[in-house]
């Protein structure tokens, strides 16, 4: 029964890496850029949601859909002041530059506001799970509802992408920003939107992070960030169900290394997998070689 808790708590941990990585690979998928500000926007909104549930005392729900909103605001104004002038800067390392700074800007900001120190953060999940096999397997709320909200947000997605409007010109920006414009789609509209879904996914993924590990700082979207940017990398940047497929494996390979081999060495073995995984496939397990036009 242990093997099947460290799996359960795998799926778990890598549904959030899935939920933002989905971020990541939208934004670089759409607009060509690699938004290293993502892993703070996560903790921005845990942010939110802890104030508004302490010091406002706002339900769980409330809470969870103002941090949304919150870093969906957020997640726009980034792309609009930071990003937007220098879409076509000769060098994307002008991008890459900001993006780091932006993200220190926003851990600093937190620092002043909220401090240094670690905040218990109290989880929006009531639930106390389920118990099976006579007590044997014991399944937190938590690690349930994460599962069950990355499959959705998946899902939703997807259909988003394949079926609506606006996820058609997301697909449109991405193949060619200058023939998409030309057919009269609005590219600088289509950019923002994606921004806005993937910092609206970072809401939910540190609130159901910060719910599983129940700690706050200005630095806790740091690694996850980094992580579940190594997740896109490994299913293949730009893909979404290579995101989702990424984050999962990546969540299961930590946990059970983790558990079998060394709580040390756990990070050190997931880098070395996505070492290994983009030796043999460097575009990632789903992604695609792309021929640049000369």
């Amino acid at each position: 029964m242990s093997f099947i808790s460290y799996l359960i708590n795998g799926l778990s941990l890598g549904s959030v890496y899935a939920i933002i990585a989905l971020g990541y690979t939208m934004v670089y998928g759409i607009a060509k850029m690699l938004n290293f500000a993502h892993g703070d926007v996560i903790m921005i909104g845990a942010y939110v949601a802890l104030t508004c549930m302490t010091s406002a005392g706002l339900p769980p729900l409330v809470s969870v859909l103002i941090a949304v909103v919150a870093c969906t605001v957020l997640g726009v104004l980034i792309e609009r002041i930071a990003y937007k002038p220098l879409r076509n800067a000769a060098s994307p390392l002008a991008v890459l530059i900001t993006a780091i700074g932006v993200s220190y800007l926003l851990q600093n900001v937190a620092l002043l506001i909220f401090g240094a120190n670690n905040q218990s953060f109290q989880s929006v999940v009531s639930w106390a799970g389920l118990s099976l096999a006579g007590g044997a397997l014991n399944i937190t709320g938590e690690t349930i509802v994460t599962i069950v909200v990355c499959v959705i947000i998946m899902v939703g997605l997807m259909l988003f992408i394949r079926k609506s409007k606006a996820g058609q010109a997301m697909r449109a920006v991405s193949e060619d920003k200058g023939a998409a414009q030309l057919m009269g789609i609005n590219v600088n509209g289509t950019i923002a939107l994606t921004f806005a879904i993937g910092s609206a996914l970072a809401a939910v993924a540190g609130v159901l992070l910060c719910s599983a590990y129940p700690s706050l700082s200005p630095y806790t979207g740091a690694m996850p960030g980094i992580k579940a940017f190594v997740a896109a990398v490994f299913g293949g940047i730009g893909s979404i169900p290579g995101a989702f497929i990424g984050g999962i494996l990546l969540g299961v390979i930590e946990i059970l290394a983790r558990a079998y081999i060394s709580s040390q060495m756990a990070d050190a073995i997931v880098f070395a997998v996505l070492i290994i995984v983009l030796l043999v496939k460097p575009t990632g397990i789903l992604g695609k070689n792309v021929q640049e036009k000369v």
